[in-house]
């Protein structure tokens, strides 16, 4: 029966079936035909996934991040990451580097981050020389950054699925995001450079315009110091904490910025309803496929599978991982992780992995997925706003993927430097 849901699935996305109809139906004969499972079941798993308390932090943050943006503090971090890294070689490619790292506690997703970069740096890189290749590749990887950064929504949903702690797996990100960025702005230096990208017009900053950049925005800086600061000391959880992100962007929007109005907010407030919507109709209904995928057993099926291969801890993350990279090409990020945690993770955890460490891989992986061919939804949505052709894409990202996966590769066989920061901030 799961195989025969895995066609209806496929079969659904190929001829376009919005995604969670596609899970539905491939949930559809085990409750349809199986005896043991009646369909009140499925309507059951639906309305139970949505009482967790864990969850409610998505819809919190959406509904921020919207806010902040009506609100001026998204234009505020542009213009602090022109002025910070504006005038290094290949300016305007550290900048939308550097835009993902201080923006992730804005969109939330990668995909949102590539849509608005393009928007707002992908035409001005192409008019300043960047082939359309590089450009688009350095808004894509980049925007990897974004699903690590708090609040990652990919890693709130793991955290939701796998029962693990929330703010501990937002906390773990930091580091990663970190390291990425080092390592894309890094390779962006070399890559300029030869091809003779220069800075975006500008001169090294003086002390002075530092200061008032940071100055200028400081209040949209703080908000990853005050999420950080809060779980630390267990002011609040990560539910709690979206709460606190929607009244503090509301406040700085209304009374500090003064750029956010009612008509402004009316109108975050219906975007983020349609994200929202989507978002959980997506999980309830791939609640109900993950409960088909453990009633027939997959997870014990595919860890017989991998132990015929090798017993070897290492090895078997890798050979999961490398599941995944596949994965990620074909399917959307907040379905694989929601698919692909209740097969994977007790495989893992299993040989002794730490949830907290398969959390942040997965979701790193899964979404850089949809940096590749043939299915990558940030990949077609950059190429689809700068007006690239595949094949440029393909030539000017491949590079970005290798750093990227150079970075994977280092998190996988290092799990402190995932692990430190979340279990040093909250204790063990």
């Amino acid at each position: 029966m799961l195989l025969l849901g895995v066609v209806l699935f496929l079969l659904a996305v190929l001829i376009g079936l919005p995604v969670a109809f596609a899970l539905l139906l491939a949930s559809a004969p085990t409750f349809l035909t199986g005896e043991y499972l009646p369909p009140q079941i499925a309507v059951q798993k639906m309305v139970a996934v949505t009482q967790s308390y864990s969850l409610m932090a998505i819809p919190f943050f959406v509904l921020a991040g919207n806010i902040m943006v009506a609100s001026g503090i998204a234009e505020r971090l542009v213009q602090f990451s022109k002025v910070m890294v504006g005038w290094m070689v290949g300016g305007l490619a550290q900048v939308s580097i550097v835009l993902s790292l201080v923006m992730g506690g804005i969109s939330g997703s990668a995909v949102a981050d590539a849509a608005m970069q393009s928007r707002l740096l992908g035409g001005p890189m192409i008019a300043k020389g960047y082939s359309r290749g590089f450009a688009a590749g350095v808004i894509t990887y980049s925007s990897i950054i974004t699903a690590l950064i708090p609040p990652s929504i990919g890693l709130i949903v793991f955290g939701v699925i796998a029962n693990v702690s929330v703010g501990r797996l937002l906390l773990a990100g930091i580091i990663p995001g970190l390291i990425l960025t080092v390592a894309l702005m890094a390779y962006t230096w070399f890559a300029a450079r030869r091809a003779g990208y220069g800075a975006d017009d500008m001169a090294r900053p003086t002390f002075k315009e530092v200061a008032n950049a940071t100055l200028h925005a400081f209040w949209a800086l703080m908000f990853p110091v005050f999420l950080l600061l809060g779980f630390r000391f267990g002011i609040f959880t990560a539910t709690e904490a979206g709460a606190f992100v929607v009244l503090y962007a509301a406040f700085i929007g209304f009374f500090v910025y003064g750029e956010l109005t009612i008509a402004k907010l009316v109108v975050a407030v219906r975007q983020s309803l349609s994200d929202i919507g989507m978002i959980m109709f997506i999980i309830i209904v791939a609640a109900v496929l993950g409960h088909v995928i453990v009633l027939e057993q997959a997870p014990a099926s595919m860890a017989q599978a991998l132990g015929a291969l090798t017993q070897n801890p290492t090895l078997t993350l890798l050979l999961v991982l490398g599941f995944l990279v596949i994965a990620g090409m074909l399917m959307e990020a907040t379905v694989n992780v929601l698919l692909l945690t209740p097969i994977f993770l007790p495989i893992l955890t299993a040989q002794g992995h730490d949830p907290i460490h398969i959390g942040v891989l997965m979701v790193t992986i899964i979404t850089m997925g949809s940096n590749t061919p043939p299915l990558g939804i940030s990949m077609f949505t950059v190429c689809g706003m700068l007006n690239v052709t595949i094949r440029e894409y393909i030539r000017g990202s491949t590079p970005f993927f290798l750093v990227m996966m150079a970075v994977f590769l280092l998190l996988a066989l290092v799990p402190t430097l995932v692990t430190w920061l979340p279990y040093q901030a909250m204790g063990q």
